[in-house]
């Protein structure tokens, strides 16, 4: 298969994203059965995002035009990729650059989000028999050539323990932050609030902590976050919301809240489904040079970084974790 046909194929997946039939609508609806933490919403917005970020000919061209890809893989390798779960479709990057750069792939999925990449995949197939041969699910990845292992920072052990010995890329446990100065508007608060609450705050590109001057105003942020209060009429984000508050109030410990929502002071990066935390800091360049050094952020949101309401949006060359996927994958 030449990397030309491998971006028709892809740009057909597009068209297919863009003009869903029966099948796919009811597989997206099957996995939320399957996992309620896939409520359709959050379906509906990867299926946009790889859409639009990743799977455009102008994007797929640009992407490709940037490593040494050749028209046929003479030699490919058999990458075993192992996915996370914890988003809907969050592996879809790893096995795109597996396509294009032309390896075989032996996916293992993860069981919080299996359906939805299977019927992707079975989809494909049906357009082109051929890629029955480069891609493959199995529950064992042994016999691979290489492996590219996203988990928590518990599983990376034993992913190590495994995959070790042969070329690998393994990830652990990431979330992002968020660095206010206190001037920003409510519209980039609103912003914001995407990055913190969107997937409930699950993804390792959501906002779990906030960086905030002395005196710092927490009224308008918690207003604009009432954007998503409708969370709370889901059971397993409620159920996490009175748990968290009533750890808090039995601890006699401070913090806000907007009824859908929890703000607590906390210096840990990680803060729990339907709690925010947040740190007060004099110097922000001391913030800069402590995030630098640390191994748990994949985002910067703020003024010079990131762009408010873009975590949730990643592109082709965003890669997780900082290591170029592409580049490893073109020199195994």
């Amino acid at each position: 298969m030449t990397l030309q046909t491998r971006i028709q194929i892809l740009l057909r997946l597009r068209e297919f994203f863009l003009n869903p039939n029966e099948s796919w609508q009811a597989c997206q609806e099957r996995a939320y059965r399957e996992n309620p933490w896939f409520i359709p919403e959050f379906i509906v917005l990867s299926i946009k995002n790889i859409t639009d970020n990743f799977l455009s000919e102008e994007a797929l061209l640009n992407w490709t035009s940037h490593y040494s890809i050749p028209e046929i893989a003479v030699q490919p390798k058999n990458i075993g990729l192992v996915m996370a779960g914890n988003i809907p479709l969050v592996g879809f990057h790893d096995l795109l650059c597996c396509f294009i750069t032309g390896h075989k792939t032996t996916i293992k999925p993860s069981s919080k989000d299996s359906t939805l990449i299977k019927f992707i995949i079975a989809e494909m197939i049906n357009w082109n028999s051929e890629i029955r041969q480069l891609i493959h699910f199995a529950e064992n990845l042994k016999g691979c050539d290489a492996y590219i292992a996203t988990g928590s920072n518990n599983t990376s052990r034993y992913f190590e323990y495994y995959f070790g010995k042969y070329p690998h890329i393994i990830r652990k446990n990431r979330t992002s932050v968020a660095i206010l100065d206190g001037t920003e508007t409510i519209a980039e608060l609103g912003a914001l609030a995407d990055d913190i609450q969107i997937y409930f705050g699950l993804g390792c590109r959501n906002v779990t902590k906030i960086y905030v001057p002395e005196n710092y105003d927490f009224i308008p942020l918690l207003n604009v976050l009432r954007k998503y209060e409708h969370y709370i009429d889901f059971h397993k984000y409620k159920h996490n919301y009175d748990y968290h508050l009533a750890i808090l109030i039995m601890s006699n410990r401070y913090y806000m809240n907007n009824d859908s929502i929890i703000l607590t002071e906390n210096i840990a990066a990680y803060s729990p489904v339907s709690q925010i935390h947040y740190e007060k800091y004099s110097d922000r360049l001391k913030v800069l040079e402590n995030l630098k050094v640390s191994e748990e952020i994949q985002c910067v949101i703020g003024h010079g970084h990131l762009a408010f309401g873009t975590a949730q949006s990643p592109k082709l060359f965003d890669y997780a974790d900082g290591i170029d996927t592409m580049i490893f994958l073109t020199s195994i």
